[in-house]
C-alpha cells in the first residue's frame, strides 16, 4: 500500500486526539416502531392449526398479531421503524455512524438487512451489520451499539430489532403458528441520551440448542415447547439477578421489567419468580405476538406512551431465545449520578440446570 494512503490526515489526528473521553455514558435518545398492516386472529390461525382460538388465548396470551404479506419487506419494516425514531430523536439519517439491526429473518441470505435499511434512511456511509441472535438480538445489539458509543467510535447509533418468522412458522403446528408475529421498533443511541445503558449481561448454553431450531432444509421453526419455557424462566431470573448485582441494586430498585415477550404465560412466570406485582412488570403480548428480537423495543415504546417509564429511575431489560442465548440490561433514567456510569458487559456465570 502507498505511504501516503498509510498517513493520518492532520484533522484526523486532532480529532483521534481528541475523542473518546474516559467516561462517555450511551443512552436511547427516541424509540419507534412500525407494525404491517395485516392484522391475524386467533380464529385465523387456529383454523389451519386445528386448535379454538379460545385456546390459543389461554396458552399464549396472545388474541391476534401482525404478519407481513406478499412481496412486503422486512428491511422497509425496519426503516419505517427507523424512521420514526430518528423524527423523534431530532437525528438526520446522514449523521448515523452505524445502523445495527437485529433479526433472524431477513429478507435473503445475504446481503444482510441493515445494510438496506441504511440505504432506504438515507444513512448509506454508516457502518451497518445484522446482530443474529434470535429472541436475544436486541440486547445484543444494545451492548454493541452502547460499547461503541462509549469507546469513542461512534457518536450516534441506530439499533432496530427486526423480525417475520411468521415466514418460518408451520401453519398447521399450533404450537409455533399461534406464537410468532412480524414487526420492527428503534432506538437512537447517542451520547448522554435520556435513557442510559448500564450494565449488560449475556450467556449461552450450546447443548441446549435442538430445543428450539430453524433448519436452513426448510426454514421451519421447530420447538420444545416445554424445554423452552423451563430454561427461558430460569435463565432470564439469573441474568436480573446478576446485572442487578453488578450494579450493586436490588429488585426493589427497579422502576420497570420489559421481558422478551415470548408467551404470555412466561412473562407471568418470571414475574412471580421475581416476586413483581404486574404493574411492574411490561406484557405487551396480546395484540402482537412473539416478534422475536422486536419484543423488547415495541414493549418499550409502548411503556413510553402509557408513561410508565420513570423520570428519574431504572428500568431493567431481559430476553431469553435461541441458541440458547439470554441477556439483561439496565437502563437509567433521570439525572446523571455523581459519578459517571461506567457500563461493562460481563458474561453470565454458570447457573444449575433449570
Amino acid at each position: 500500500m502507498p505511504p501516503e494512503l498509510l498517513a493520518v490526515p492532520a484533522a484526523g489526528a486532532a480529532r483521534l486526539a481528541t475523542q473518546a473521553p474516559a467516561h462517555r455514558s450511551a443512552g436511547i435518545a427516541a424509540l419507534g416502531i412500525a407494525l404491517p398492516p395485516t392484522v391475524v386472529s386467533n380464529a385465523e390461525v387456529g383454523a389451519r392449526a386445528g386448535v379454538d382460538g379460545e385456546w390459543i388465548l389461554r396458552r399464549t396470551g396472545i388474541r391476534e398479531r401482525r404478519h407481513l404479506a406478499g412481496t412486503e419487506r422486512l428491511d422497509e419494516l425496519a426503516a419505517a421503524a427507523g424512521h420514526e425514531a430518528l423524527d423523534r430523536a431530532g437525528v438526520p439519517a446522514g449523521s448515523l455512524d452505524a445502523v445495527l439491526v437485529a433479526t433472524s429473518s431477513a429478507d435473503d441470505i445475504f446481503p444482510q438487512a441493515a445494510p438496506l435499511v441504511a440505504g432506504l434512511l438515507g444513512a448509506g456511509q454508516a457502518m451497518a451489520w445484522d446482530v443474529g441472535l434470535a429472541c436475544t438480538g436486541f440486547i445484543a445489539g444494545l451492548a454493541q451499539g452502547a460499547a461503541l458509543i462509549e469507546s469513542g467510535r461512534a457518536e450516534r447509533v441506530l439499533l432496530i430489532g427486526a423480525d417475520a418468522l411468521s415466514r418460518n412458522a408451520d401453519p398447521a403446528e399450533r404450537g409455533t403458528a399461534s406464537l410468532f408475529g412480524d414487526g420492527a421498533a428503534a432506538v437512537v443511541l447517542v451520547e448522554g441520551g435520556a435513557g442510559r445503558i448500564a450494565e449488560t449481561t449475556m450467556g449461552s448454553d450450546g447443548a441446549a440448542s435442538g430445543a428450539l431450531t430453524a433448519a436452513r432444509a426448510d426454514g421451519l421453526i421447530r420447538m420444545d415447547g416445554h424445554e423452552v419455557f423451563r430454561h427461558a424462566i430460569a435463565r432470564m431470573e439469573q441474568a436480573c439477578h446478576e446485572v442487578l448485582a453488578r450494579a450493586d441494586l436490588a429488585l426493589a430498585d427497579v422502576d420497570l421489567v420489559v421481558p422478551h415477550q415470548a408467551n404470555g404465560r412466561m412473562t407471568t412466570a418470571l414475574r412471580e419468580r421475581l416476586g413483581l406485582p404486574p404493574d411492574r412488570v411490561a406484557d405487551d403480548i396480546a395484540g402482537r405476538g412473539n416478534t422475536s428480537a422486536a419484543t423488547i423495543p415495541l414493549a418499550l415504546h409502548a411503556a413510553a406512551d402509557a408513561g410508565r417509564l420513570p423520570a428519574a429511575g431504572c428500568v431493567l431489560l431481559c430476553a431469553f431465545g435461541a441458541g440458547f442465548a439470554w441477556g439483561a440490561a439496565l437502563v437509567h433514567y433521570g439525572p446523571a449520578p455523581a459519578l459517571p456510569l461506567q457500563p461493562t458487559i460481563k458474561r453470565s456465570t454458570a447457573c444449575p440446570s433449570p
